[in-house]
């Protein structure tokens, strides 16, 4: 079985809460991690913007990937979130069987 890290970003810690809330009883993620009062510097139809942002952590089976990305689309305030996976490659075994056996 193959596992990722979902990198998603949100506008603030109430909507970062809902989506990841979302995501764990939906049991598209084992678990997500949210790291409040990011800064993010990005271009956004031709200007330069400079915003406090939330990061969300996702862990999940590689093969609800698509599943997880369609549903924080559904619940997202961003026309445009940032929804990225990463493939994990090696880990503590006992915690990626976790992340398997919490996910549908």
């Amino acid at each position: 079985m193959k596992f990722s890290v979902i990198y998603i970003t949100a506008k603030n810690k109430e909507e970062a809460l809902k989506i990841g809330k979302e995501l764990v009883e939906t049991r598209l993620a084992a678990c997500v991690n949210i790291i409040d009062n990011m800064k993010s510097i990005y271009r956004w139809q031709g200007r330069i913007e400079y915003d406090s942002e939330v990061i969300i952590i996702a862990k999940t089976k590689e093969s609800l990937v698509k599943k997880l990305i369609d549903k924080v689309k559904s619940t997202h305030s961003y026309s445009c979130p940032c929804i990225v996976s990463l493939p994990i490659s090696c880990g503590n075994k006992d915690y990626l069987d976790w992340i398997g056996k919490e996910t549908i």
